[in-house]
């Protein structure tokens, strides 16, 4: 039986704590997007792994932050560096009691779950905002699709919906895109930051 996404993430969640807590990547992006975030202190990390550098800021700044992530080692250490925070040790496709959040983020996260999950989970990841809120997430920029790639000596799955259809998704959803950025060209990775009209 091949393993999860999260029991691969179990394997190495040592490795990524000790080059995460303090790594800049993303950093100039996450602080984009939350120049667009109102009064609300809320938030959603999807993925957040063993936390770190974006739960840190988001603490200075006064947010209560609910992780989630498929690996229970990265939860058990998430929770350990973050004891006031929240985690839950659950696949975001099955979490059902999401709440509502002034701020929800997925930094490359989202592109380990299956092509058919894209949609649905980007729904309902919209549908969790509050009115205002904002959603900001990095994902595969390529022709939609699916593939493998070896890393760590594990196979990792990854799929993109591609551009388009994220922007159409978005905005059936009632969500205004204000940032959409191919961050490290040539390479194909973007990310958005769009915003829930108020209702």
């Amino acid at each position: 039986m091949s393993q999860s996404i999260g029991q691969k993430y179990d394997r190495i969640a040592g490795w990524w704590n000790d080059h995460h807590q303090n790594s800049e990547y993303g950093v100039a992006a996450f602080e984009k997007a939350l120049g667009f975030v109102g009064t609300g202190r809320r938030a959603l990390d999807i993925g957040c792994g063993s936390g770190g550098r974006f739960i840190h800021r988001l603490a200075d700044r006064g947010f209560h932050v609910t992780g989630i992530d498929a690996s229970k080692a990265m939860i058990d250490i998430a929770r350990a560096n973050h004891p006031e925070m929240k985690f839950i040790a659950n696949d975001i496709q099955h979490w059902s009691d999401m709440g509502r959040f002034d701020f929800i983020y997925a930094w490359d996260s989202l592109f380990h779950l299956p092509l058919e999950a894209q949609a649905p989970v980007l729904r309902k990841t919209c549908q969790s905002l509050s009115s205002e809120g904002v959603l900001f997430y990095s994902f595969g920029a390529g022709k939609p699709g699916a593939h493998d790639d070896v890393w760590h000596a594990m196979t990792f799955s990854y799929s993109t919906l591609g551009i388009n259809e994220n922007l159409r998704i978005l905005m059936e959803e009632g969500l205004e895109v204000q940032h959409l950025e191919l961050d490290q060209f040539p390479e194909k990775h973007a990310y958005i930051i769009a915003r829930k009209g108020v209702k």
